[in-house]
C-alpha cells in the first residue's frame, strides 16, 4: 500500500464554525498520538483585520482532556495582519507526550481561521481510519484518462 490516504490519519483540528472571524483565541481539537510517530498541523487562515495580532502554536500533554497542556518550545509562527489565505505548518516528530492540539491565538481584531486538520503519519498500523468528519475520498491507482 502506497497510497498516502492509506497510511495517514487525517482529523479535523479546527471547525470552520469555530475558526469564524473573531479575537477569542481558538484551541484545536485534541489528538492522541498512540500508534503515530509523528503530526503535520496545518491551518488556513481567511481574512484577517488590518491590526489584528494573531500566532499559532504546538501544545501538549499527559492527560487526555489537556489540563496539563504545555506550550512546544519552538512552535510559535506570528502569523501578520497581511497573511489573509495564507498557510502555516507545524510538523511534530515524536512529541514527548501522548496528546498534542494546536493553538490560535487571536487578538485585537477579527482573523478567520478558514481550515485546519492533522496529518498523523509513521502509522503503526495500516491502513489507518480517518476521524468521523472526514466523510470522503477516494484513492485511485494509475487512472485512465477520461470523463471525471
Amino acid at each position: 500500500m502506497n497510497e498516502l490516504s492509506k497510511n495517514v490519519k487525517i482529523t479535523q483540528a479546527i471547525t470552520v464554525t469555530n475558526g469564524a472571524a473573531g479575537t477569542a483565541d481558538i484551541t484545536g481539537a485534541i489528538l492522541d498520538m498512540s500508534g503515530f510517530e509523528g503530526v503535520l498541523m496545518i491551518v488556513t487562515f481567511g481574512a484577517i483585520t488590518s491590526s489584528a495580532v494573531t500566532s499559532i502554536k504546538a501544545q501538549q500533554g499527559a492527560a487526555a482532556a489537556m489540563g496539563d497542556a504545555a506550550d512546544l518550545e519552538g512552535t510559535g509562527q506570528t502569523v501578520a495582519d497581511d497573511d489573509d489565505e495564507q498557510t502555516f505548518y507545524i510538523d511534530l516528530y515524536k512529541p514527548q507526550e501522548r496528546y498534542v492540539r494546536l493553538y490560535v491565538d487571536r487578538g485585537t481584531a477579527n482573523a478567520a481561521v478558514a481550515s485546519a486538520e492533522y496529518i498523523q503519519y509513521g502509522a503503526k498500523k495500516v491502513p489507518t481510519t480517518h476521524q468521523a468528519t472526514v466523510i470522503s475520498g477516494e484513492t485511485h491507482v494509475s487512472p485512465a484518462e477520461g470523463t471525471a
